[in-house]
C-alpha cells in the first residue's frame, strides 16, 4: 500500500514538475553572429605602438597605433632632393639676353647717326659740297647695321626658344619624381592604424614591438550594440514570414527565457542542407532558409549563443 501511495506521489511530482517548467514554442532557433570586420596592417614594419586590447570599445577613425616607416620618410627625401636638383640644372636665359639686347641698343644708336650722317650728306650734296659716292656709303653702312641688328633679334629669339627647350627637357623628368614623393606620401599615411569601425574588440593578434607584414590580421572588431539571430526555417514556414516583420526572439537564462524584440532583415533565396547543430520545428526537414533577425543587444547577448524565434502568430500559443 505505501509504494503505490510512494509511486502515485512520484507520478504526480514529475507531471506537475513538466507543467511547470514546459518550455515555450518556437518557429525557427539559430546562434548569434556579428558583422565582424578584421583590421590588418597595410605597412610591412615594426610596429612601434599598439594600444588595442580584448573587449575594449574603440569608436570609428580613432588611431590605434602606428608602423615603423622611417625608410620611407628616408626614400621621400630622397626623391625631393632629386627634384631640388633637377631645378639647379635649369639654365637661365636673362644673362646672355641682356647681353644681346645691349648690343641691339649699342646697334640702334649707330643706325641713328648715320640716318643723320645721310640727310647732312644730302644737304651737301645739294650744295654741291658732298659727292654721290658719299652719300652710298652711308646707305650701304646703313644696310649692314640693318641686317646685323636683325640677326641680334634673331639671336636673342634662339637663345630664349634653346632654353626654354633645354630647360623643358630637364624638368620633365621632375614629373614622374612627384609621382613618387605622392605615392610614398600615401604609403606613409598607412604607417597610421586607424580604426574602422565602431565597436567591440574581440580578438587582438598583434603586439606592440612585433614586425608585421602588409595584409597581416592586427585585430578583429565588432559591433555588439545590435547583434544578428541566424535562424533556419522549414520551406512551410517560407510564407509566414517576410523582410521587416517583428518577431520575439527567446534567449536562455537560467530556468527562464529571456525574451527580446527582433526584426527580420533578411531572408534566403536557396534552401541549404539543416546545418546538424541547428534543431528546427519539424525535425523531418532535410531542407531549410536562412534568415537574419536583428536584435538590440543590452549587453547580454554574445556571439556563438542559441536563440529560437517566435512569429507573431504564435504568440497567443505560448
Amino acid at each position: 500500500m505505501k509504494n503505490i501511495f510512494f509511486y502515485t506521489s512520484l507520478l504526480l511530482f514529475t507531471a506537475l514538475y513538466a507543467c511547470g517548467n514546459k518550455e515555450p514554442e518556437f518557429d525557427a532557433t539559430g546562434t548569434f553572429e556579428a558583422d565582424e570586420v578584421i583590421v590588418s596592417s597595410e605597412l610591412a614594419g615594426r610596429i612601434d605602438s599598439f594600444t588595442v586590447e580584448e573587449g575594449q570599445q574603440l569608436p570609428a577613425g580613432k588611431v590605434v597605433g602606428v608602423i615603423d616607416a622611417e625608410n620611407l620618410a628616408l626614400q621621400k627625401e630622397q626623391v625631393e632632393e632629386s627634384i631640388n636638383a633637377l631645378e639647379e640644372k635649369t639654365l637661365d636665359v636673362q644673362p646672355q639676353v641682356r647681353l644681346l639686347q645691349d648690343q641691339l641698343k649699342v646697334q640702334q644708336s649707330q643706325l641713328v647717326t648715320l640716318q643723320r650722317e645721310r640727310e647732312r650728306t644730302k644737304n651737301l650734296i645739294a650744295a654741291d659740297a658732298a659727292t654721290t659716292k658719299q652719300l652710298d656709303d652711308i646707305n650701304a653702312q646703313i644696310d649692314v647695321l640693318n641686317g646685323q641688328m636683325q640677326v641680334t633679334q634673331q639671336q636673342i629669339q634662339v637663345q630664349r626658344t634653346s632654353v626654354s627647350t633645354q630647360n623643358r627637357s630637364v624638368l620633365s623628368e621632375s614629373k614622374p619624381l612627384q609621382k613618387r614623393v605622392a605615392q610614398l606620401e600615401e604609403q606613409l599615411g598607412k604607417a597610421t592604424i586607424t580604426n574602422p569601425v565602431s565597436g567591440t574588440v574581440l580578438t587582438t593578434y598583434a603586439e606592440e614591438g612585433e614586425v608585421t607584414a602588409a595584409g597581416k590580421a592586427l585585430y578583429k572588431i565588432a559591433d555588439l550594440s545590435t547583434i544578428t539571430l541566424r535562424a533556419y526555417i522549414t520551406g512551410e514556414q517560407l510564407p509566414e514570414v517576410r523582410l521587416g516583420e517583428q518577431v520575439t526572439v527567446l534567449v536562455d537564462q537560467g530556468d527562464d527565457y529571456k525574451r527580446l524584440p527582433g526584426t527580420i532583415t533578411w531572408i534566403s533565396d536557396k534552401a541549404e542542407f539543416t546545418p546538424k547543430t541547428i534543431q528546427t520545428k519539424d525535425e523531418r526537414a532535410n531542407l531549410v532558409y536562412a534568415m537574419k533577425v536583428k536584435v538590440k543587444n543590452d549587453g547580454y547577448l554574445k556571439i556563438g549563443m542559441y536563440g529560437e524565434v517566435v512569429l507573431p502568430e504564435k504568440k497567443g500559443e505560448e
